[in-house]
């Protein structure tokens, strides 16, 4: 299934292949039909069913984790966070998911450069949407997506105040990217490490045990 993101993508290289081929001209025609065939792969939006454990954190991408670490001293909060870092290629499905049920309390847009997302200064320099979302016990999870050399456009799904369920989609980024989330080190334990591949809604990532009253 195609997403409806990816419909203009597909559609019109298309249009353009059946116009070509109504000229008689079948090189443009194949090409038309190789860009819409291409695009359709590249938008496609795959039912994901994940685990619905509350302590559970699922991935919000697919892709290669290409950065499991802890970050001791976050500029922006108080405590130590993990961070996890999934590359996503041109050939992985890029519709970005929610790692837990909660609220999405704010969100975040910055303009910024095309660098290359495997660089570490991409995630302060690059284009990038931030989601905070809070899970019922209180503990906060940043989704942040970062638009790389080819990513032409970050869209977003959801809105501030909206409540999501673990796996449900929250945004997409047009061709190659990268995704990064952070979450409290307290009380979690991690599953994966780096080189892992993973899928969105549907890997476990870790577990944060819920707060006690």
């Amino acid at each position: 299934m195609v997403h409806k993101e990816g419909f203009p993508w597909v559609f019109y290289p298309l249009l353009f292949a059946g116009t070509s081929l109504l000229f008689k001209k079948r090189k443009a025609a194949l090409l038309g039909l190789g860009i819409g065939l291409a695009n359709a792969f590249f938008f496609r939006n795959p039912k994901r069913e994940p685990v619905l454990d509350p302590e559970l954190i699922i991935s919000p991408a697919d892709g290669k984790v290409v950065t499991c670490r802890i970050e001791e001293n976050p500029s922006w909060f108080s405590t130590p966070l993990w961070r996890i870092g999934i590359f996503m290629r041109l050939w992985d499905v890029h519709i970005n998911r929610s790692p837990i049920t909660g609220k999405v309390l704010r969100m975040q847009y910055v303009k910024g450069e095309k660098l290359p997302v495997f660089k570490e200064e991409s995630f302060q320099q690059n284009e990038k949407q931030l989601y905070l979302i809070e899970r019922e016990d209180g503990t906060p999870f940043w989704v942040v997506q970062i638009a790389g050399m080819v990513a032409r456009r970050i869209r977003a799904f959801v809105l501030p105040g909206d409540d999501v369920v673990a796996g449900d989609p929250i945004g997409i980024i047009k061709f190659s990217s990268r995704v990064e989330l952070f979450f409290p080190v307290e009380n979690s334990e991690i599953y994966v490490k780096e080189g892992h591949k993973v899928f969105a809604g549907e890997t476990v990532l870790g577990r944060v045990l819920l707060k006690k009253d």
